[in-house]
């Protein structure tokens, strides 16, 4: 089908450069005023001023869509998130809140164990269920993309299950996934001490299985002390390059390791939270090879201090952001709230923001080419805001201000009694 959406007051089409855009560039957001999106057969055909998409030989007979004057950009790219678990971490929340520390919740069966726990006594068609169920809420939100990990399972037939259930999901929700294998999140319980031992068993035993499978398009680690090492990423990159998979990393979240220039020799498309981030890193990632992806709904979730956006982005990077959405640290889906947190907390400009959530989160997981902005031949992923100016999207927060979103081409969500 056809669809040619009329009236969009602000038009932010990302356009620019093909590849992520970095320092100064993350200023730009390709403002049409008065813009019109031409679309067919799930990918656009002319995004820009009213009049000249309204010549394209294809605009005649397309079903108009009329947005009302309101902000169009394109659907956010959540790079960044653990949406597979079986259930929410309630007690650990409310014993956080009355100060017990994070030794003292997992030494009383709380912390990531319970939600390893949770996901090997789990069937893959009830964890594939609540991924379908959360997906929902994400895309409510206005979130088209969304890259889910494993990493509760922490043994192979667990992980495998994981994977599994991101593929089961994915044929039953609009939401485009893209999976992300990180066994290498945590040492398991029944290998405590055995970390060496561990990693073996991630890079010889799991990892070719889940290629073997085509279950993942990245493999990750969480380097950080007291989980895995520089050495340990170093192995885990070179078993995930030679099974075919891309690479990312949790870097520099609670201390810093180190981590960020191997990841970036490595050609890793993202090294995420970056809390702890010092200027030789920053230097390093200059020049956006590889996307710095910030996740501060999790810094917010827990009270601690946010990674140095403003800084990066003055040294040249290229900045994403992601919700890490995640049943123990960020159970938040709403990628508006993220945006207002970076602008907020962090000193991003709306522009800024706008562009992590967007095109460079399609660039932090490799699809820069065909995601992230409205753009002749890309796929036509579109959100329309009920705003009036694209600034009111961080200015206002705490509920979602989606009026319609297309995934596709495909209407995959509307507002009640709205209809496209």
């Amino acid at each position: 089908m056809k669809r040619l959406i009329l009236n969009a007051g602000q038009l932010l089409t990302m356009s620019g450069p093909d590849r992520a855009r970095c320092g100064k560039e993350m200023s730009s957001i390709g403002l049409v005023r008065d813009g019109a999106v031409l679309v067919e057969d799930g990918k656009i055909l002319a995004a820009g001023l009213r009049d000249l998409v309204l010549k394209h030989e294809a605009a005649g007979d397309a079903r108009i869509v009329d947005a009302g004057g309101r902000v169009v950009l394109p659907g956010f790219v959540d790079s960044h998130s653990h949406a597979v678990f079986a259930q929410p971490r309630l007690a650990d929340f409310e014993s956080r809140l009355k100060g017990e520390t994070y030794e003292q919740i997992a030494a009383s069966g709380g912390g990531i164990i319970s939600t390893v726990n949770g996901v090997r006594g789990a069937s893959e068609q009830i964890l594939a269920s609540g991924l379908a169920h959360r997906a929902e809420r994400f895309l409510e939100c206005g979130t088209t993309t969304l890259e889910v990990k494993s990493g509760y399972g922490l043994d192979i037939e667990s992980e495998l299950k994981m994977l599994r259930a991101i593929k089961s999901a994915a044929g039953h929700c609009l939401v485009e996934f893209v999976p992300t294998f990180i066994g290498a999140h945590a040492v398991p319980p029944e290998m405590a001490g055995r970390r060496e031992e561990y990693v073996r068993r991630v890079c010889e035993e799991m990892l070719p299985k889940v290629a073997a499978e085509k279950l993942a398009r990245f493999a990750d680690i969480f380097c950080e002390k007291g989980f895995f090492t520089l050495e340990d990423s170093g192995r885990v990159f070179a078993a995930a390059a030679k099974a075919g998979l891309g690479l990312k990393i949790h870097s520099e979240q609670l201390s810093r390791s180190g981590s960020v220039a191997p990841a970036v020799a490595a050609k890793a498309a993202s090294v995420d939270h970056l809390d702890c981030v010092d200027d030789a890193d920053m230097k390093v990632l200059g020049g956006g090879g590889t996307v710095a992806c910030l996740v501060p709904g999790s810094n917010y979730f827990l009270g601690k201090p946010y990674p140095p956006a403003r800084k990066l982005i003055d040294r040249g990077a290229a900045v994403a952001l992601a919700t890490d959405f995640n049943p123990g640290t960020c159970p938040c889906w709403d990628m508006r709230m993220i945006v207002s947190i970076a602008c907020t907390q962090m000193k991003m400009t709306p522009e800024e923001a706008l562009v992590a959530a967007t095109i460079n989160g399609a660039h932090a997981l490799g699809l820069g080419k065909t995601h992230g902005s409205l753009e002749p031949g890309k796929q036509a992923d579109l959100l329309c805001y009920d705003a009036e100016d694209y600034r009111e999207i961080p200015y206002y927060f705490g509920s979602t201000g989606a009026v319609w979103v297309m995934k596709a081409g495909a209407v995959a969500h509307a507002r009640e009694g709205f209809k496209i």
